[in-house]
């Protein structure tokens, strides 16, 4: 377990990390473009409000001084400004000087155009100093050469805008904390669980494979990319178990026929010579051979066929057809063991398969059959279609296998007991087992009280 501080430091230089501060970067910029354009229209439309009632103000007033003249609009200036009705607006008439003739404020603005709008804080004469509004004013020239000025004071929506613009700045910060955080916590979470990983690894590459992953119960992604790892660590634990115990049985198995030859040799080089015994030397020596190379021929046609390299053969056949074959192929050595080889089922069983590699599983398993099972008995082969699935049955009524060795059987070199005495290597039903895999077909075995009834079920669905 990594100290926090440790840890904290791999957050921060992860790249998941710098990929999530990449994501906050992008996701800011468009919270940051969205509640701007909420400001800015909210913003433009309320001065659109405001504008339109100085723009009709504007021109009530202009329409006064064009019908009746100065005095009639210094008269409706005055008016207005007297009437608490119009509490909030400003008005100013002054002459081509700027010089003051009618309006609530003292001094026209300090503003370098004669016309248009403006925005300005009232004067200190016009109200509190302390508390000065903003007036929003449109400026115009009349055509005797007076300017008039129509404002509107709007404090309120300079407020209003002020609080957007404050709100939209905390909201677009806390996001960005909020998304830096929410970064730092799952990212510290992620490198974590991988430290996990790393340390288990080391572990493993220090002490053995007896380490694994620890799960933390959330059924999340990780505990599943845990058990995945686990698995595939009980599977190479299991499979350097069976190397071990091959590379044990290998040297067993080789070492009393070639130890039996060196003596027969030894024997042979230190007497005299003899064309007789020399002859039958040669030949029992080349038997020993025969088997040995047997032993290594079948141990590396189950490594090809793991290597799963014959798939790209793969074609469409008829389980029925391979086992008419079989039975034809070993049924003169049941007849001269007295053994009724039998075969049942469908005409016609199709599956996806190597031809000659199923030849050989199904040849493995009658020839075992035939070995082990009862002297003068009975082997059944079938084929047939079961539920929609392609299925293939070996079955005999010898002493069977035990159900606690169902598994260690197809283990290479593993042989029971009672059959120990018998010809063979224990390599047969490692073939059919890895013909099986390459074919992700199940193998069954089941009592057939008495004797053993073996199955090979192919998961694909019979093909026309």
């Amino acid at each position: 377990m990594l100290p926090a501080d440790a840890l904290l430091a791999k957050t921060l230089t992860s790249s998941t990390f710098k990929l999530a501060l990449i994501a906050i970067g992008a996701f800011g910029v468009i919270v940051s473009a969205i509640f701007s354009y909420v400001y800015w229209s909210t913003s433009a439309y309320v001065r659109s409000r405001s504008d339109s009632a100085i723009i009709a103000e504007a021109a009530s007033l202009r329409d006064a001084y064009e019908q009746s003249g100065r005095d009639r609009l210094i008269g409706q200036i005055r008016q207005r400004t007297a009437d608490r009705s119009f509490a909030g607006h400003f008005y100013v008439l002054a002459d081509a000087s700027r010089k003051i003739l009618a309006g609530n404020l003292e001094k026209w603005p300090q503003a370098d155009v004669n016309s248009g709008w403006e925005e300005f804080r009232a004067p200190p004469a016009a109200s509190d100093a302390t508390d000065r509004p903003l007036v929003r004013a449109r400026l115009e020239q009349l055509t005797g050469g007076e300017r008039l000025l129509v404002g509107l004071d709007i404090s309120d929506l300079d407020r209003f805008a002020a609080q957007i613009r404050t709100a939209v700045i905390s909201i677009v910060a806390l996001t960005f904390v909020m998304a830096g955080v929410a970064s730092i916590l799952v990212t510290r979470r992620t490198v974590g669980r991988i430290e996990q990983i790393n340390a288990t690894s080391r572990a493993i590459m220090a002490s053995g494979l007896d380490k694994r992953i620890p799960l933390r119960g959330t059924h999340d992604e990780w505990d599943r990319v845990a058990e995945n790892l686990n698995q595939m660590l009980d599977r190479i634990e299991t499979l350097m178990g069976e190397i071990k115990q091959m590379s044990d049985n290998v040297a067993h198995d080789l070492r009393t026929p070639l130890t039996r030859m060196r003596g027969r040799l030894e024997k042979a080089c230190h007497g005299p010579r003899n064309a007789e015994a020399d002859q039958a030397l040669i030949g029992d020596t080349i038997s020993e051979l025969d088997a040995v190379l047997r032993i290594f021929l079948s141990i590396t046609r189950i490594a090809q066929i793991e290597t799963q390299v014959r798939k790209g053969g793969f074609r469409s056949v008829n389980l029925a057809e391979i086992a008419g074959e079989v039975v034809e192929l070993y049924d003169a050595a049941a007849e001269e063991d007295g053994t009724r080889l039998i075969m049942v089922g469908d005409s016609e069983v199709l599956v996806t398969a190597d031809r000659d590699l199923i030849f050989d599983a199904v040849a493995n398993v009658v020839d075992n059959a035939l070995k082990h099972g009862r002297p003068a008995g009975r082997v059944v082969v079938a084929s047939e279609t079961v539920n929609g699935t392609p299925v293939i049955s070996v079955a005999d009524n010898g002493p069977g296998i035990p159900a606690d060795q169902h598994e260690q059987v197809f283990k290479r070199f593993y042989r029971l007991e009672q059959s120990r005495y018998t010809p063979g290597n224990g390599l047969g039903l490692s073939l059919v087992a890895a013909v099986a895999r390459l074919h992700g077909a199940r193998i069954e075995l089941l009592d057939n009280s008495p004797g053993l009834v073996f199955k090979l079920w192919f998961s694909a669905p019979a093909t026309s």
